[in-house]
């Protein structure tokens, strides 16, 4: 009868529908979200990109706050900065806030000495 194709339909759903859900333990696992965006079209792809250049995180929601201003933009920009490769003005934000925190463990440094300093002279 028509109810003995039941157990194979079944069978047959829960497999097909087994990758779908592995899929969210696997995001999670390989890139910290369960979530993947979408990436079939051009605008899509786009917004990824801005996001992952602005916080590092293209996984995160980013409103206008995040996007700096046209003149801070155009003070920060190094002359010498041709390229607009990714991988390049990615590699040089890096550089930049590895100076910025050696110059405020230098910062450290200069108090600390200059507290001893006047530690000793009232010794």
């Amino acid at each position: 009868m028509w109810f003995e194709i039941l157990p194979g339909a079944v069978i047959i759903t829960t497999l097909l529908s087994v990758p779908i859900y592995a899929m969210y333990g696997l995001d999670k696992l390989m890139i910290g979200n369960a979530f993947r965006r979408n990436m079939d079209e051009r605008f899509s792809r786009v917004m990824y990109q801005r996001d992952f250049r602005l916080t590092d995180n293209p996984y995160k929601m980013n409103g206008l706050e995040q996007i700096p201003d046209e003149e801070v933009k155009k003070e920060e920009k190094d002359p010498n900065e041709d390229s607009d490769d990714p991988a390049i003005v990615k590699k040089r934000e890096k550089e930049r806030k590895l100076r910025e925190k050696q110059l405020k463990k230098e910062e450290k440094l200069r108090e600390k000495q200059l507290k001893e300093e006047e530690k000793q002279k009232k010794n």
